[in-house]
This record gives C-alpha cells, sequence and structure tokens, in this order.
C-alpha cells in the first residue's frame, strides 16, 4: 500500500480495534461479496497546476476553468500510466467491484450533464479491461467473475430543456440520459426545481404535478429515483407515487444526526415501502456521534434494527485522491474569490466539522477503507447473507427491478 492507502487504513484500524479474527474473517468475506458502492466517485484524476495557471494567464472565464479541472479530474487517471497504476492499487485496495459513479451536472442543465457523462464513459473506455461500464445488472456480476471492476453511471439531477412549451417536451431527454448508460438520478439537489424541492431549503413544498410526471417517466424507461438531495416532504411525495424501488443513495439517519441530509424515520420507511434502501455516506461531517467508520455502521444499525436489513446499502459519496494531488495544489496560481455557485445552498454550520470530531475522524472513512467496513459488520455480529445483502445484492435488487420493469 502507498501512504496515503496505509495511513487511513491504520486510523480505521484504531478506530475499529478488530481481532485478529474478525479482522482476517471480514477482509476474506469482503473479497468473496459482490461489493457495490451504491454512490460514489471512484478513482479522481489530478488536477494539474500548469494546467490552471494557463486559463489564469490568459483570462479565462470561471466556467471555462471549470470545465478543464473536471476533464482532468475525471479522465487523468486512466490517460496518464502513472495515475493508471496508483487508481488500479486504490481500486484494488478498496475491493469494490463496482460504483455507481456520479456522471452529471447537480442541476437539470443539459449541456453539462452530457459532458460529465461523456468523461466517466471515456474513461472507462479507455481502461475497459480494468473498468468497463456496465449497461445491464448482469453486466455488474459479469466484471466480477472476470476479475474486473466497473461503473454504472448516476446523475445528480435529470435533464429539463426547459423550453416550457409541453410536458412530453420537458421529459423528453430521460429516455436519450437513459439509453447513453445512467441509471440513478436526484430529483433535486438542494435547491428546489421544477420537480421539487432541495433538502437546502427552508421551506419544503414537496413535489410538484410537473414531479410526479418525472418520477413517473423515470420508472417507465428504467432510471432509479434518488432523493438524496430532496427536501423530506418531496422525498415522501415520491415515495407516494413511485411504481418501483426508490433509494436515497447518499445520506444518513436522522434519528442519529440532525442535518439537512439526514433522512427521518418516515422517509426511509416511505423508501423501504417501495421496495428500496438509503445508501449511508463516509462524509464524517455527516454522520455524527464518533464522526468516524463507527458512525457509519451505527446508522446502518439503525436502518436494521428500524427497518430490515433489505433496506440500506453503503453509498459513499467520497473518491480516492491521488497521493500527486497535494502538490499540485500548492503550485496553483490563486484565483479571486467567486460567488457562490447556485447549487450550493447549504443551510449554515452544514458543512464544518465540529471541534469535537477527532482529527483522524475523515481518514478512517476513506474509499480505499471499504474492507474495513465489513469487518466492522463482522464485529458487530451481522451474518454473512445480511452482509452481503448491505454490500452489494440490495443494490443488485433495485437495479433489476428498474431494468426488468423499464418499458421496451
Amino acid at each position: 500500500m502507498n501512504d496515503t492507502i496505509r495511513t487511513a487504513r491504520q486510523a480505521a484500524l484504531d478506530a475499529l480495534q478488530p481481532s485478529a479474527r474478525d479482522l482476517d474473517y471480514g477482509t476474506n468475506l469482503h473479497r468473496e461479496c459482490l461489493v457495490i458502492d451504491a454512490y460514489g466517485f471512484g478513482v479522481s484524476g489530478v488536477l494539474r497546476a500548469d494546467t490552471v495557471n494557463a486559463l489564469v494567464e490568459k483570462g479565462a472565464a470561471a466556467i471555462e476553468i471549470q470545465d478543464a479541472c473536471e476533464d482532468q479530474q475525471m479522465t487523468s487517471w486512466a490517460t496518464d500510466e502513472t495515475l493508471f497504476a496508483e487508481a488500479r492499487e486504490a481500486w484494488d485496495a478498496a475491493g469494490v467491484d463496482c460504483v455507481w459513479i456520479n456522471a452529471g451536472e447537480e442541476s437539470s442543465e443539459i449541456q453539462t450533464m452530457f459532458k460529465r457523462l461523456g468523461r466517466r464513459l471515456y474513461a472507462a473506455e479507455l481502461r475497459r479491461e480494468f473498468c468497463p461500464r456496465a449497461y445491464r445488472p448482469d453486466d455488474i456480476e459479469r466484471a466480477k467473475r472476470e476479475g474486473r471492476h466497473s461503473i454504472y453511471p448516476t446523475a445528480n439531477g435529470v435533464p429539463l430543456p426547459q423550453r416550457f412549451q409541453c410536458v412530453p417536451d420537458e421529459l423528453s431527454f430521460i429516455r436519450p440520459l437513459f439509453q447513453l448508460g445512467t441509471r440513478m438520478a436526484h430529483l433535486t439537489y438542494n435547491r428546489a426545481n421544477l420537480i421539487g424541492c432541495g433538502c437546502g431549503e427552508p421551506n419544503d413544498g414537496g413535489l410538484t404535478d410537473f414531479g410526479r410526471a418525472v418520477v413517473a417517466e423515470m420508472n417507465r424507461v428504467g432510471i432509479v429515483v434518488d432523493i438524496a438531495h430532496s427536501g423530506l416532504k418531496t422525498g415522501l411525495d415520491a415515495a407516494k407515487c413511485s411504481m418501483r424501488p426508490m433509494v436515497a443513495s447518499h445520506s444518513m439517519c436522522h434519528a442519529l444526526r440532525t442535518h439537512c441530509r439526514a433522512k427521518t424515520d418516515e422517509v426511509i420507511r416511505a423508501i423501504a415501502d417501495t421496495g428500496g434502501w438509503i445508501g449511508i455516506c463516509c462524509v464524517c461531517k455527516f454522520l455524527g456521534r464518533t464522526w468516524d467508520i463507527r458512525a457509519l455502521l451505527d446508522h446502518i444499525d439503525h436502518v436494521v434494527r428500524t427497518f430490515g436489513v433489505d433496506h440500506v446499502a453503503i453509498g459513499t459519496d467520497v473518491a480516492y485522491v491521488p497521493e500527486a494531488q497535494a502538490a499540485e495544489y500548492a503550485a496553483m496560481t490563486p484565483r479571486p474569490r467567486s460567488r457562490e455557485h447556485w447549487r450550493s445552498l447549504w443551510p449554515e454550520g452544514s458543512l464544518g466539522l465540529p471541534k469535537e470530531a477527532p482529527k483522524a475522524a475523515p481518514l478512517t472513512l476513506a474509499w480505499t477503507n471499504f474492507p474495513l467496513f465489513t469487518v466492522g459488520l463482522v464485529q458487530r455480529g451481522y451474518k454473512d447473507d445480511d452482509i452481503r445483502k448491505i454490500l452489494g445484492d440490495n443494490c443488485m435488487r433495485v437495479a433489476r427491478a428498474l431494468w426488468d420493469g423499464r418499458e421496451a
């Protein structure tokens, strides 16, 4: 292991303090299971200082710089042989077979959504011998059997042309999004939109009439409805009208942590009633209590005890960042402070880590520590079959329900 992976692994071991038996049993079980990150980023590329500095020197617009940054961060792990070697090491250390990967803009803006999807698919195609795109649920299992990893694209929004001509026209890009391989999409992202309210809004009016049409179209074409960033009432309304399993792909339990991104028991119950699940994230500032890997396990425990093991997964919402990135950031020319992005409507205090959080807490939740999530479940007495459900089988059940239920 490189220093980044080894340091994070030791921090998690220090927090869990597993017995030799639990550590050995858990890591072996992890290798055997089909492991799916229910929402994440996998391995990031490196954003090079010379690229950013050259754009700043030329007076490039902020959106131009952002575009170049996203391109490098989403693709350079596949185009650069040194970065690919590190990506392989990180992915193998994580033992993740498939990442349901963020491949869309946090809005309904079509051009940017399809740019991000193109970058994800380009990188996967370049390294298809290692990490191909899974188009069908069966492709995820096939890649596992062949000793490869895979990605299953998701989007942080629903593509809307916003021409406001008629409802069918506004829905017309959802099917092409599916045809290009996107299998899960957020209804909202923090802010309110034409579909419903985001979790960061002070008031939640719920799903709109148009939002109900969006849910019906996603059900029809085979895209999983995701309410991870939706308001509570919007999530409840979506569950009432969805005819297919839906999810909150990367969230946590309000019963354990009061936060705008958390889901109440009422919302989790509504999700479970559709046949779906809540994915517990690996963002320590969201999890609370111990703020580390133990907090992740606490949230899983709450869902299992309250709603059953069929209704929880792990959606990390984190990525492995290569070791070279810190030096590249340090070499970048400072840029003028810009206005906060439209999507970044977070209630005050939502993003900071409190003083009581241990310094090493974020390290314990590193993406490469996924095998220790399994060790933690073994420590807490979970049966093998239940661990298999949490690690991947629940995701596969929902993926198949949407694939099999789509209108061909």
